[in-house]
């Protein structure tokens, strides 16, 4: 049946292109040697062979029928587990897909209503399907470490159906107007179950095409912005999982630096409610860099939301976690980077006081990262005309260090660190010298005062428990006392 139907496909193709003597054919001819198809060969290849559009009338009915013929091959979905398996239908369908590729991507007139709601469903009924569960060992990886990528084998005809549908969205064939009845909420939102894909080539291809919708789609995008703040709620508060977390917030990176200022307050809760929480899972490792691009993409908008982020980020700080420490620091630097001196001084109290914890850490990475803080201009430039309020909160930490730290990097940046305070405020520092020693020595005080009271309270016990030797024995009756018989009444 399938040989008959190409058969007559072939020839209807075969009569349309000779009967008009190299001018106004009917139908887009596959190419004859087709070679493999990339996203970037693609881009790059010249104009495909592609019949001029054809006159009105009748011609018009049968470009379009032809088109759709090809579309209807190209809904046949196979079994790629086994490579042998129906090896010439999944060959005829891969040509036929890519014959469409050229047709649309030289396309010279408008794709009709007919020709878009065929190539909806083509894609639908290709890409959207089940992912198989994910068999999980019982070792836990390093949160910054990737799981061994999964190629699927069915990419081979799943790259040229990305392709068609990039093709399909960016055209300027395609009416946006018409396309949007089909290319709707419910499309968009399987098309985003699909970044969940374990294929990172699968996740690449969804990155572009999910920014081109963004673009063409105008009437989408509130959609698409509630559908992934979804996705981020799920994966923080649910399934803790998510493959395609890094490609979703690339995209939005695009997104977030076209907002029109003032922002909205709907970008303002998105920023709050959905990019934030995003430092709370283990794996922030894997996506920090687009987040951190995010946010300071926010920033740029709005040097008001500084302060929010700052907040934010001391609110999911990791206390037991010291590579996700380390990485919090490094982002925490970009962000004090832009921001201003009215927004610092708003929440630099409770800021130093994590980073003078930082500072203390027996981690010596994280100690010194914290340490390096001081290297930024900005940031000491800040810290220079705060120092009444600063030093007092990191003067104790960098005293610690210098007593009692054990990596000798550490005590070496920490005494440069004091330098600098040195240099800056010299009655400063030894103010809060004065004011370390006053509460070393009262702690000291507190400490031997409460070491007394134990003792105290230990020579008291001993006391009061100690046991009292008595006879228990019971005293024998006399043998003279007469034996009383019970008298009965």
């Amino acid at each position: 049946m399938w040989k008959q139907f190409i058969g007559k496909l072939s020839w209807k193709s075969m009569k349309s292109s000779s009967g008009g003597g190299g001018g106004g054919g009917g139908g887009c001819s596959p190419p004859v040697k087709p070679s493999p198809l990339s996203p970037q060969a693609n881009g790059a290849a010249g104009k495909p062979n592609v019949s001029p559009p054809p006159p009105a009338g009748g011609e018009g009915k049968s470009r379009e029928e032809a088109f759709l013929q090809k579309v209807n091959i190209c809904c046949v979905v196979f079994d790629f587990s086994d490579r042998g398996k129906d090896s010439t239908e999944k060959e005829r369908k891969r040509q036929a897909l890519m014959s469409l590729v050229d047709c649309i991507g030289g396309a010279e007139e408008p794709l009709t209503e007919a020709m878009m709601s065929a190539l909806v469903r083509m894609f639908a009924v290709n890409l959207f399907r089940v992912f198989p569960p994910k068999v999980r060992s019982g070792t836990t990886a390093s949160e910054t470490e990737e799981d061994e990528p999964f190629f699927d084998p069915s990419w081979y005809h799943l790259q040229v159906v990305y392709e068609l549908l990039l093709r399909f969205v960016t055209s300027p064939m395609v009416d946006a107007k018409v396309a949007r009845k089909y290319v709707d909420s419910s499309f968009i939102s399987r098309l985003l179950d699909l970044f969940d894909s374990d294929d990172p080539r699968e996740r690449d291809n969804l990155k572009t095409i999910l920014h081109r919708i963004y673009g063409k789609f105008m009437g989408n995008r509130p959609f698409i912005r509630k559908a992934v703040s979804n996705i981020f709620y799920r994966f923080v508060i649910e399934t803790d999982h998510h493959n395609g977390i890094a490609e979703l917030l690339e995209v939005f990176g695009s997104v977030i630096s076209g907002f029109a200022k003032p922002l909205k307050e709907e970008h303002k809760l998105f920023l709050w409610k959905a990019l934030i929480p995003l430092h709370k899972p283990k794996t922030v490792g894997l996506y920090l860099p687009q987040l951190t691009y995010c946010i300071t993409q926010f920033i740029e908008k709005e040097t008001k939301l500084a302060g929010t982020i700052i907040r934010g980020l001391l609110k999911y700080w990791p206390v037991t976690n010291s590579q996700k420490e380390i990485m919090f620091l490094g982002e925490l630097e970009e962000v004090l980077e832009l921001t201003d001196m009215a927004e610092f001084q708003k929440c630099m109290v409770p800021l130093f006081r994590r980073i003078a914890n930082c500072l203390n850490s027996s981690h010596f990475q994280v100690a010194e990262r914290a340490l390096f803080l001081w290297n930024n201009e900005h940031l000491f430039d800040m810290i220079t005309h705060n120092r009444q309020m600063i030093l007092p909160i990191i003067y104790p930490a960098l005293e610690r260090n210098t007593r009692w730290h054990w990596n000798q990097s550490v005590l070496n940046v920490t005494l440069n660190v004091r330098k600098m305070f040195l240099d800056m405020d010299e009655r400063l520092l030894q103010a809060c010298q004065n004011n370390f020693q006053a509460e070393e020595e009262k702690r000291a005080a507190n400490v031997e005062r409460r070491r007394l009271m134990w003792e105290q309270l230990e020579r008291n016990a001993a006391a009061a428990f100690q046991p009292v030797i008595t006879d228990t024995s019971f005293p024998a009756p006399p043998s003279s006392a007469p034996l009383v018989a019970p008298t009965v009444t």
